[in-house]
């Protein structure tokens, strides 16, 4: 593992997400990226992991992005990681409206673009 690489985790039900996002992020040689299809293992694959920054779904069929972003929050060793929420509820001009913030909180709109996924995590981890 190259320990300059940023440490991102992407957390989608749908495996094409957390596919294209991990091969395209990867594909910089800046990441590292674990991709988490299963909402309820993604608390212990994050303590595990120690993500740089995570890029979670808001719809999900077990539990609520939100409430995954809390319960994230909540853990010591994460409590700092930074979230951006992916989500397919509202659209990219909804997004760009809000500079990028829905509810003081970072958001992404499906589909996603690289460019901008990538400007989002340089952002968020001031690089």
């Amino acid at each position: 593992m190259d320990s300059h690489k940023k440490r991102i985790m992407v957390v989608d039900d749908e495996p094409s997400i957390t596919r294209l996002l991990k091969l395209n992020l990867e594909q910089t040689g800046r990441y590292e990226v674990c991709g988490i299809n299963n909402e309820t293992m993604a608390l212990a694959a994050a303590r595990e992991f120690q993500p740089d920054l995570i890029l979670l779904d808001v719809a999900m069929p077990h539990i609520p992005g939100g409430d995954l972003a809390n319960q994230i929050k909540a853990s010591p060793r994460l409590k700092n990681t930074p979230i951006v929420f992916l989500t397919a509820l509202a659209t990219p001009n909804e997004v760009s409206e809000h500079g990028g913030l829905i509810g003081g909180l970072p958001f992404l709109a499906k589909p996603v673009d690289l460019p901008e996924v990538l400007g989002c995590i340089e952002k968020h981890l001031g690089v």
